[in-house]
């Protein structure tokens, strides 16, 4: 099945259902389902127009928009492969994607060429194609403003195509953290599967609506807050940027009914006042880093709703497992539930065997939602699956295990346990316990270097606002509830805890910034 699905199928709805909604003053930009598919044939037929054809890759930089929707469908209506960019990097950021990709045309937004934005040099080194992407309420469409045409000059316009199951759709890099980003390479096969296992996970059905918070230059926005809806027949509500001021209004406003975003997205609006009245909130959905079991209860006693924690990666397009509903199963908080649609398995690492129910091994999965590899990159992809033992599976590089009723619970990333003298120590656990202190906002461990064990546990510790707390003070609080052995050897205070993009905390990240941060203050 290919996104062309969206062109005819709403599953359940009906052509004249509200499809997009972007709130704005004085008017909102309300889309039908008919409205888009006739939007995204016209944009389609102005790409093919100016050489797109299958395998062109569409880098589009653009923020959250009705016009980065009608691209990002359009590109893959035409068996080109979007690859959508944060609008927000520098210049080299951009020149390394788009070379990366080889790019045929950058999409920017309306003032960036005269500008001389970021991704406009870049895409100009490159010799892609450029041309601004924007609503031009005027005309009453999205507007393809070529301004050069760079390698795709002489190329001469192409005909309309129809995508297949396994033509590439969309490419994505892996966060990087431990090499070289990878390419990630998804079919429409790849995200039509997990559009399906999303629908049949959270029953969404022409009836919900949701608040799209995350970036659609990332793959928990673009599949779960944008492209599961569609393929549901729901309503989205697509803001240019996460705003914790106008979100309540908005979710108000427009009747969302569900949102999904990442925990620091539902703590920032955990600190703000909740709306009055509440709205009737169906569930709320928390992916792409783990969830404190202290946020979680504070976020389903505040908003009188079920939160439902799922467990995700760009290779498997998204979503791999996730709690039920509560009319399904029970939630389990500290869990990311159980496979949707995709077989999950605790093996070994070094035989690819099953270890028996309750002990830790590597979670690996296997499914149609998964790529099959990355691109130009045989070394990554002779170790990405078992090849012996259970063949085919995907190693997601998590360390993990199964509670009693095959809840998947992650202990951390194999290549991030701390190893101290042979004695293993999950930082998650400890984020976990750190979070419970009434004086933490937040709280990541890490590896740091030690001569005698030749590592030891670094934490990262963000105080709530008004809060007091010292380290000795602290480390007595985790000495009472933990072995002596993961009691932090060392206690980095700090503002801000640093982020990606999308507000996912990588701990590698974490433990340079706090060691620059020591380092400075000597």
């Amino acid at each position: 099945m290919a996104l062309s699905t969206l062109k005819s199928s709403t599953n359940g709805g009906k052509p004249s259902d509200v499809a997009i909604i972007v709130p704005s003053k004085p008017n909102a930009l309300t889309v039908t389902y008919a409205d888009l598919a006739k939007e995204v044939s016209s944009f389609q037929s102005k790409l093919a127009a100016i050489g797109i054809t299958k395998g062109s890759a569409v880098s589009i930089a653009t923020v959250n928009s009705y016009e980065f929707i009608v691209s990002f469908l359009a590109s893959a209506w035409q068996r080109g492969v979007a690859a959508p960019l944060n609008p927000n990097y520098k210049q080299d950021e951009f020149e390394f994607y788009i070379e990366d990709v080889k790019s045929a045309v950058v999409l920017v937004p309306k003032g960036a060429y005269e500008a001389g934005a970021p991704a406009v040099k870049a895409a100009k080194r490159f010799n892609a194609a450029i041309a601004e992407c924007y609503w031009d309420a005027g005309k009453g469409g999205v507007a393809l403003d070529m301004k050069e045409l760079g390698q795709l000059e002489g190329k001469g316009r192409k005909e309309v195509l129809e995508p297949q199951d396994e033509d590439i759709a969309l490419v994505l890099h892996t966060s990087g953290t431990t090499s070289r980003p990878k390419v990630v390479p998804l079919t429409h096969r790849n995200l039509t599967r997990t559009m399906a296992n999303i629908k049949a996970t959270y029953e969404l059905t022409p009836a919900d609506s949701t608040m799209l918070v995350m970036p659609l230059f990332h793959v928990h926005g673009l599949l779960c807050g944008l492209l599961s809806p569609l393929y549901s027949g729901s309503s989205v509500i697509v803001p240019p940027k996460f705003s914790a001021s106008d979100f309540w209004k908005d979710f108000s406003t427009y009747k969302a009914n569900w949102y999904t975003a990442v925990p620091t997205i539902h703590q920032i609006l955990l600190r703000n006042p909740p709306p009055n009245p509440k709205p009737a909130i169906r569930f709320i959905r928390s992916c792409s880093s783990p969830l404190s079991p202290s946020v979680f209860k504070q976020l389903e006693e505040t908003y009188n709703a079920p939160v439902l924690e799922a467990y995700a990666m760009t290779e498997a397009a998204h979503q791999m497992t996730s709690n039920p509903l509560p009319s399904k199963g029970k939630r389990k908080p500290g869990s990311v539930g159980i496979g949707q649609g995709v077989e999950v398995k605790i093996l070994r690492e070094e035989d690819g065997e099953e270890v028996p129910q309750g002990q830790e091994g590597e979670i690996c999965i296997k499914g149609s939602n998964v790529t099959k590899g990355y691109l130009n990159n045989p070394s990554a992809n002779a170790s990405a699956f078992h090849e012996k033992g259970n063949a085919g599976f995907f190693r997601t590089g998590d360390q993990g295990k199964k509670d009693e009723d095959g809840y998947v619970i992650i202990t951390g990333r194999i290549k991030e346990l701390i190893n101290k003298g042979g004695e293993k120590i999950s930082p998650i656990e400890l984020d976990n316990l750190i979070a419970r202190h009434p004086a933490v906002q937040e709280a990541v461990c890490f590896a740091v270097p030690d001569d005698m064990y030749g590592q030891d546990v670094g934490l990262a510790i963000v105080l709530k606002p008004g809060q007091k707390l010292g380290d000795k003070e602290l480390k007595a609080w985790v000495a009472e509830r933990v072995a002596k052995f993961k009691v932090p050897k060392k206690v980095y205070f700090t503002d801000v805890m640093p982020k990606t993009a999308t507000g996912k905390i990588q701990r590698r990240i974490v433990a340079e910034e706090m060691m620059k941060m020591a380092k400075s203050q000597l």
